[in-house]
């Protein structure tokens, strides 16, 4: 019986001759990661074990993003612990306000992550590195207070679902709809502890940004992991930030799943999550009588730099609607960058929107855009638990950037042929 390209990355971290699904491992990390929220707590975790030297501080980064810049005292102290921490210990990847960006798009955009890799990560999106033909996991703080001190983490071999998309995409439609289309059919438990490996002609053709959307949700079906086997695409991706040898892996033809999903995605219209679940899902044109107060384009499932384009395309020469908030907040001070230069930063403060230095902010309720009782928002953020905004009596509808920016013109949730055809 052959391996699943999961099985493969796995193998190669462990001392072992084979490997097999359920099976308990130590596994050799590659790099790990945490933020001014999970970092705190592993640091207190690891000295109290009495931490004096890190494995390796080439292998460690550590990216204050979610309450920054420091939205007040406590979330300041956050952010001096973990700076300190990258001080003491000489951690080769600490990357400061002004430098930094939302970690799951910095890491990437920075060359950190390769095929092949093994990432772990105290945030539960680390997943989104699979897009690179990763093993990439989420952990809690103690765990990875466990890496600090040895390099490795203890886990169980995940079982495989595969999931084939067929056809050809709409206008508008992309990964984000893909990954929400998905989650519906299985629901939030529906790959607990599973690798979903994404394959089928449909993603093959699929840029980058969106195979990060999809593989970032994967932890919203209950996913240990996503994963698409790297391609052409991948490596061009790879040759623009990094010189770094790469490993291109790929699952074998008799390879065991635990179940196989097939989509037909010819008939896909852009998909909206409803509260308070990622799997309450409905086709945008189902939505359109729900009024909204703020639209949040950004996070990181949907803030690189074709998100913005994506997004101003359907805003340019439009004005935002009196009655909504639309905030704009681009992943990393480089894709800021590329929409100052491609103007289209201009086009959403024209229009009547904000644009944001990088953060998290919004997306888990911490800061730039909390919702009052009774408010309703639109995102291309990853969740609508109740209460993840802001008010527990607020509503978060999740979609693609093109139905966010359509809906803070219309006031409404709308499909973006309502604004461009």
């Amino acid at each position: 019986m052959g391996y699943t390209i999961t099985e493969k990355i796995l193998l190669r971290h462990t001392d072992k001759k084979a490997i097999s699904a359920g099976e308990f491992i130590m596994a050799a990390v590659d790099l790990c990661l945490a933020n001014d929220i999970t970092a705190p707590f592993a640091i207190k975790e690891a000295e109290r074990h009495g931490l004096k030297k890190v494995f390796d501080n080439k292998k460690i980064a550590l990216i204050p993003d979610h309450f920054t810049p420091n939205k007040d005292i406590n979330s300041a102290n956050q952010c001096r612990m973990v700076k300190d921490f990258a001080k003491k210990y000489n951690i080769r990847h600490y990357y400061e306000v002004g430098r930094m960006g939302i970690e799951h798009a910095l890491l990437p955009e920075l060359g950190l992550i390769m095929p092949g890799n093994l990432v772990i990560g105290a945030d539960s999106h680390t997943c989104t590195y699979g897009a690179l033909g990763a093993f990439s996991s989420g952990v809690g703080s103690t765990d990875l207070a466990g890496i600090y001190l040895t390099g490795k983490v203890w886990l169980k071999v995940p079982e495989s679902i595969k999931f084939i998309f067929r056809g050809k995409l709409k206008k508008w439609v992309g990964g984000k709809d893909l990954i929400l289309h998905t989650i519906k059919n299985i629901g939030v438990e529906g790959a607990n502890y599973k690798a979903m490996e994404f394959t089928g002609e449909v993603i093959k053709s699929l840029p980058m940004d969106d195979r990060f959307s999809m593989c970032n949700m994967a932890i919203e079906a209950g996913g240990k992991s996503g994963i698409i086997e790297p391609d052409e695409i991948t490596l061009e991706y790879i040759r623009k930030v990094t010189s770094k040898k790469y490993l291109f892996l790929k699952s074998d033809s008799d390879a065991s799943y635990s179940d196989v999903k097939e989509y037909d995605c010819s008939s896909l219209e852009p998909q909206v999550a409803l509260p308070h679940l990622p799997s309450n899902v409905k086709p945008v044109s189902e939505c359109k009588n729900i009024n909204i107060d703020q639209a949040v384009i950004g996070s990181c499932t949907n803030g690189r730099i074709s998100d913005l384009r994506a997004a101003a395309k359907i805003i340019k020469g439009n004005k935002v609607n009196s009655r909504v908030r639309l905030i704009v907040i681009p992943a990393t001070q480089a894709i800021y960058l590329q929409a100052l230069k491609e103007g289209l930063i201009e086009i959403f403060v024209k229009a009547g929107g904000v644009f944001s230095t990088p953060t998290c902010g919004p997306c888990l309720g911490g800061h730039m855009g909390i919702l009052a009782k009774g408010e309703r928002a639109i995102s291309t953020t990853n969740r609508n638990f109740v209460g993840r905004m802001g008010h527990p009596e607020s509503e978060v509808y999740l979609s693609n950037p093109a139905v966010a920016a359509a809906s803070a013109i219309k006031g409404r949730i709308a499909h973006p042929g309502e604004v461009k055809g």
